[in-house]
């Protein structure tokens, strides 16, 4: 059968083809179905087109166990004036920490502006060859060839989130949420002189005063620093949160020194680990329990319409 689909006059044709000028010349050798079985044995079937292939990429695993470790960075667009004008907010944050260590507003996003602020981000903090890893998703500035010249020159190591993943990059949307969020965020900016003075205004309350709910509720320039809380107030520790992408850190107020990573964790909620009886529950969890409680379930009898089930309980105790 092999030699039949190995003549000339069949090295264009399909099997279906094959088998029908076959049938028509009075020879059966065998179904169309094993013909391709049969090619398929032999590694001689395959796709005719050339067809993009997706390979699989890395999830992104980083490590950090101090501040000035593992960076993160990320641009956002502002509202300007009038319709279709944006001014670029670029933000870069420590993981470890949570402390901004540096922004700019500018007209346009350019691979040139963010080498410049990352160059000067990395004078200020004292980077040193070797010493940081910078997280970025696949924009056109983070992905550019001055950026990744500069971290070669500087001695840092760059990653990427994988190609259309959008939650890669958690710490840079999740700090943009709490920045929008704010009640004094306005709905537009007038000039890119009062977008600067309101981000100088917000981070400065970010760094210093905001109490942030991952770090233990202690402020990113605390914990950046390396200072510790007052002793009248009890350490607090969260268990690793198994979000798509997050956060799992040790009590980074505690004695033991906190360490912060940037993985994929599928596996199921784990329950809170307390400390001396303390423990840091989210919101939304309370808030679901106290739903809970208020609205109890409706049940539907054989034959009558729907109860309140604590009501429907009641009566029958009654």
């Amino acid at each position: 059968m092999l030699a039949a689909l190995h003549e000339p006059r069949f090295q264009d044709a399909a099997p279906a083809e094959v088998y029908a000028q076959l049938l028509d010349e009075g020879r059966y050798l065998c179904s169309e179905r094993t013909m391709y079985r049969v090619l398929a044995e032999n590694h001689q079937v395959r796709e005719r087109r050339n067809q993009l292939r997706h390979p699989n990429h890395p999830v992104p695993q980083l490590h950090a166990t101090k501040p000035n470790e593992l960076w993160s960075w990320d641009i956002t667009k502002l509202h300007g004036p009038s319709k279709w004008t944006y001014f670029y907010l670029y933000v870069v944050l420590d993981v470890f920490s949570r402390y901004v260590v540096g922004w700019m507003v500018a007209h346009r996003e350019s691979a040139t502006l963010a080498k410049k602020l990352l160059a000067l981000t990395c004078e200020r903090q004292g980077v040193v060859p070797g010493q940081l890893t910078i997280h970025a998703d696949r924009g056109s500035s983070m992905t550019s060839k001055p950026v990744a010249l500069l971290m070669a020159d500087l001695g840092v190591t760059k990653t990427h989130s994988r190609p259309y993943v959008s939650n890669d990059n958690p710490f840079s949307e999740a700090h943009f949420k709490t920045m929008k969020y704010r009640p004094d965020f306005p709905e537009a900016f007038g000039c890119i002189q009062d977008a600067r003075g309101h981000f100088s205004d917000f981070f400065g309350w970010y760094n210093n005063e905001h109490h942030h709910g991952g770090l233990g509720l202690l402020t990113p320039y605390d914990v950046h620093l390396g200072r510790r809380p007052s002793a009248s107030r009890p350490a607090l520790r969260c268990s690793p949160l198994p979000t798509p992408l997050t956060l799992s850190a040790s009590s980074r107020c505690s004695h033991a020194e906190g360490t912060a990573y940037l993985r994929l964790d599928k596996r199921p909620r784990a329950a809170l680990r307390l400390t001396e009886s303390y423990a840091v529950i989210s919101r939304t969890h309370c808030l679901t329990r106290v739903d809970r409680f208020r609205m109890p379930r409706r049940v539907r009898s054989a034959s009558g319409p729907w109860h309140c089930r604590r009501s429907w309980t009641r009566r029958l105790a009654a």
